[in-house]
């Protein structure tokens, strides 16, 4: 990989740029004559409308409406340090992504904002305009051209110019250097208050937090968090097109299924045998979407039992049961999750099979509720009904406890078996939604175009001495990708196969 270069002198340095003592680059007035010139006319990008464009100035809309005469504030995020000199691959923030359709690895630094107007005279009758901060390309006559590391050409490609910009979002560009005085403009008591989503970009979140500062604004005023939890539950609701883009992330994600199972034997000769289901599932995803929505977790045998394996370091024993939790991001950043616990060899043993039915049976039983209307609470309890029920039934909870004394809030012992919830929100987070209000969440009730998941699971550790030994070191998950429509759900990764009968013949077909 090649390594920034600056063109600082040693005797000029202080500790934090000492990188430069590695500079190799010229600085010679002759060699920035030549490196700037001679270059034929940049061929256009020919970049259009995205598909996402349309709806974005709908979910734009619904955010104006909610908080009128605010400038509101939603940074892509920057690079993120990997190690030293070196990042991790740029992925915007998910609010941002949301509100310009800006997916894959667009644009570092950016930042969207929503400038306040008389109320319904701005974008589609709405009570703001939009506009796109964003650093576009630089003439070749730029020292950015040929010197920066992290925006020029020569070393990221040719980036989008403002026009580009603003034909791919529908969304006024501006350069990002006229950003700070943008945001200053008539803030203060009377004037226009700020509003950032935080946890984005540290730099835009401090600028804004000085200009509140300097401009001594209420103290009684909305919060930042009142931004971010809007921007969430914005996205509570999936229109169109997001619930297309659900269905394609469903579709490579099976995909990637499939190659891990064809993977297997390779996996049960290697001594990581779980970083080849991982590796496979992960190639798959960088081929045919962004890449995995989250750490793919392939955890064999006992590893199954912890519930975030995500080392994935350990051998594949036959006999095992691989729980594979994965999902592909597409480019438009919004993933799918699934999970399926497989047999090893083919097919599962009694004990295996047991448990495997106990946790599709608390499965089924989340389907069956998951209707407009309910709530989303109901979900889990469902779930829960089957799972005490059938520890009952298994003689695994405390002497003299029924599944019904477990289900009370001051039982909860079946949740030795099941710590976490049976679902959460899905989208462009894995754990989309997550800052919306309890009441519109947990509490909230079911509506036409939600996503989620549904994946409940039984995990008897090796060393659980609360259950028989032939039960222990077995994890077991099932995980599906809701959508609720006007009648009930659709099962958006229905064409992985769920039943135990299923995934044995589905095995045996793909070897």
């Amino acid at each position: 990989m090649s390594e920034p270069t600056t063109t600082s002198q040693p005797d000029e340095q202080g500790t934090a740029d000492r990188g430069s003592n590695r500079s190799h680059r010229p600085a010679s007035t002759a060699f920035k004559n030549f490196v700037m010139s001679q270059w034929a006319p940049r061929a256009e990008l020919g970049l259009t409308a995205s598909a996402a464009a349309p709806h974005t100035v709908s979910r734009r809309a619904a955010l104006s409406e909610r908080l009128p005469g605010v400038r509101l504030v939603i940074p892509a995020g920057s690079l993120k340090t990997r190690s030293n000199d070196t990042d991790y691959r740029f992925r915007p923030h998910s609010a941002f992504a949301h509100l310009t359709g800006l997916g894959t690895d667009r644009e570092p630094d950016a930042v969207l904002v929503l400038h306040p107007v008389e109320s319904g005279s701005g974008d589609a009758g709405a009570n703001h305009h939009a506009v796109l901060y964003v650093r576009p390309l630089a003439p070749r006559d730029n020292e950015e051209f040929y010197a920066d590391a992290r925006y020029g050409e020569f070393w990221v490609g040719a980036r989008p110019s403002l026009a580009d910009v603003e034909a791919l979002t529908g969304i006024e560009a501006r350069h990002i250097d006229e950003l700070g005085d943008a945001l200053a403009k008539d803030v203060g008591d009377g004037g226009v208050h700020l509003l950032v989503v935080t946890g984005a970009d540290d730099a835009v979140e401090s600028l804004v937090e000085e200009l509140r500062l300097e401009a001594g604004e209420d103290e009684n005023a909305l919060t930042d968090e009142k931004l971010v939890e809007v921007t969430s539950e914005l996205r509570l609701v999936k229109d169109e097109y997001e619930i297309e883009q659900m269905r394609e992330a469903v579709a490579r994600t099976i995909e990637g299924f499939e190659a891990v199972i064809r993977a297997l034997p390779a996996a049960k000769e290697h001594r990581r045998g779980e970083r080849v289901v991982e590796t496979t599932f992960d190639g798959h995803a960088r081929l045919e979407g962004n890449a995995v929505g989250y750490e793919t977790i392939a955890a064999s045998g006992e590893h199954a039992t912890t519930l975030h394996w995500i080392r994935n370091d350990g051998e594949i024993h036959p006999g095992d049961v691989l729980l594979l939790d994965g999902g592909v991001e597409v480019d438009s950043l919004y993933t799918a999750d699934v999970t399926r616990s497989l047999p090893v060899d083919g097919e599962y043993s009694d004990v295996q099979r047991k448990i495997y039915q106990a946790v599709l049976d608390a499965a089924d039983a989340a389907f069956a509720v998951s209707r407009p209307g309910a709530k989303f609470r109901d979900v889990h309890a469902a779930a829960m009904e089957v799972i005490a029920a059938r520890l009952e039934e298994w003689g695994f909870l405390p002497d003299g406890v029924t599944a019904a004394d477990a289900l009370a809030d001051d039982g909860q012992q079946h949740r030795r078996w099941m710590v976490h919830g049976t679902s959460h929100h899905l989208g462009l987070d894995v754990h989309d939604c997550a800052q919306a209000r309890r009441e519109l969440y947990l509490d909230g009730v079911l509506e036409p175009g939600m996503v989620f998941t549904i994946e409940p699971g039984l995990y008897f550790k090796a060393d659980d001495l609360a259950v028989p030994e032939e039960f222990r070191g077995i994890g077991v998950r099932i995980e599906d990708d809701v959508l609720i429509t006007a009648d009930g759900n659709e099962n958006l990764s229905a064409a992985l196969p769920r039943r135990a009968e299923d995934i044995e013949a589905w095995m045996a077909s793909l070897r």
